[in-house]
């Protein structure tokens, strides 16, 4: 907890402010610039003493409630409500969800990706969006119902062939430890609830490695591909996050040197010219 800091900010927040701004009248000529403390305190609902101790650093460690308040009453914005939380110890609060709208810019990046495989999940595994070159390589199921797009329930169900057996284990842990830590953020959220059951329900598997409670969020790591075209492919992974984290940029590179390059090329020539045949152009 930055004392000094954290008195400095909600100071000049309080200051900032004038009481039109939050609903109250202005009333007769004021000394002091901005809301009093004791309007701050009102609207908190906390006393005013304890805001002239945390302006005076002689507070102790408010609590995330009474820091969620504050925000509140100075009409603090999402980052400072964030940088609020820092400046008081506390780790900041969860974002404000994506959701499953994509927003177009990153779509954009998806198409400026032409040769790298790339696409957007969210934090539970639901494939958003997929790039041509990810599409051929992973195969398309964006299009499919919803309850079939998610990427860990074709891995603990149906959808294996495409990796090498020794790499089964692994992958099966860092899918399940990563949607450990996206169930701990979300908190007690029906979505992530109810896909632990769906998945405890369907493979014994996931129960087993579920029940070991490893955590590891996903950032990067390096996977091995078997497409029935272009054989095996060796690619590394990296991961982009969203600022509330329910959503993920993956980009597959070949490393430096390897041939997985030329079999990623390859591949879109293989694609496109099977696209061009289904749809007769």
């Amino acid at each position: 907890m930055d004392r000094a800091q954290l008195a400095d900010f909600l100071r000049r927040r309080r200051e900032g402010l004038r009481p039109e701004d939050v609903g109250l009248p202005a009333g007769p000529r004021r000394r002091t610039p901005g809301l009093r403390r004791e309007e701050v305190a009102q609207l908190a609902g906390v006393s005013a003493d304890y805001c002239m101790r945390l302006e005076q650093r002689r507070s102790s460690q408010p609590s995330p409630q009474v820091l969620a308040a504050l925000a509140r009453a100075l009409r603090l914005t999402d980052d400072e409500r964030d940088h609020l939380f820092v400046l008081a110890g506390h780790p900041a609060p969860v974002g404000r969800a994506a959701g499953e709208h994509v927003r177009p810019a990153l779509l954009h990046l998806l198409d400026a990706l032409p040769h790298t495989p790339a696409q957007i999940v969210s934090d539970l595994g639901d494939l958003l969006a997929q790039n041509r070159i990810a599409r051929y390589l992973f195969g398309e199921y964006c299009s499919e119902r919803e309850e079939s797009r998610n990427i860990l329930v074709r891995w603990f169900t149906t959808v294996r062939a495409a990796h090498p057996d020794d790499e089964h284990e692994h992958l099966s842990r860092v899918h399940v430890a990563d949607l450990r830590a996206a169930v701990a953020r979300r908190g007690s959220d029906p979505a992530a609830a109810a896909l632990v059951r769906r998945l405890c329900a369907a493979s014994p598997e996931f129960t087993r490695l579920w029940d070991e409670h490893e955590v590891a969020v996903r950032r990067r790591s390096r996977m091995r591909v078997v497409h029935p075209a272009v054989g095996l492919l060796e690619l590394d992974g990296e991961t982009l996050l969203t600022p509330a984290a329910d959503q993920k940029l993956l980009v597959f590179a070949p490393p430096p040197g390897s041939s997985s390059a030329d079999k990623l090329a390859l591949l879109g020539v293989v694609g496109d010219q099977r696209f061009a045949a289904a749809t007769g152009d």
